[in-house]
């Protein structure tokens, strides 16, 4: 028999390899540890959007401590639907990114129906995870990753990245 409590255990304790301040279940990316039908255990992931270059990563990883405490028989399996969302990322998380200087998305704003369009770029207010300020802005849609922004805090002048809401 299968220690499934043991198995998420040790899945939700892996790094995520772009933002290792997270973990994979901080980040919302581990979806399930369910039991295969050979005796092994199948571990479900989400990727953050379609093509993130950080998946092989996180399934060698996955597999690699899974072994390591003992669990012969290991599987990872992808699943796009639904979508990921930066909603699923932790509170807990988000605090983590703020400490380490990375300003957390705020909610998503879900809409039942069809999404009102504009034609001006969305404006949002980001606040500084260094000094706290909202006095910020935008330098680059792209940062380090597709999935960061990176903004400059007027008040402190520190630049900072901003995991964006998708």
């Amino acid at each position: 028999m299968v220690d499934l409590a043991r198995a998420r255990e040790v899945a939700a304790s892996v790094l995520d390899p772009e933002l290792p301040v997270l973990t994979l279940a901080d980040l919302g990316v581990l979806r399930a540890v369910t039991p295969d039908a050979d005796g092994g255990v199948v571990v479900t992931i989400t990727p953050t959007y379609s093509g993130c270059p950080a998946m092989e990563t996180m399934r060698a990883d996955l597999v690699s401590d899974l072994t390591a405490a003992g669990f012969d028989r290991v599987r990872v399996r992808t699943v796009l639907s639904p979508a990921w969302t930066t909603d699923w990322i932790t509170k807990d998380g988000r605090r983590k990114l703020a400490e380490f200087g990375i300003a957390p998305p705020s909610p998503v704003r879900h809409h039942a129906g069809p999404v009102p369009l504009t034609l001006a770029p969305p404006t949002s207010t980001v606040p500084c995870p260094h000094c706290g300020s909202s006095d910020t802005e935008l330098l680059s849609q792209f940062g380090a990753t597709a999935c960061k922004a990176l903004r400059r805090c007027r008040s402190c002048a520190e630049p900072f990245e901003h995991i964006k809401e998708l």
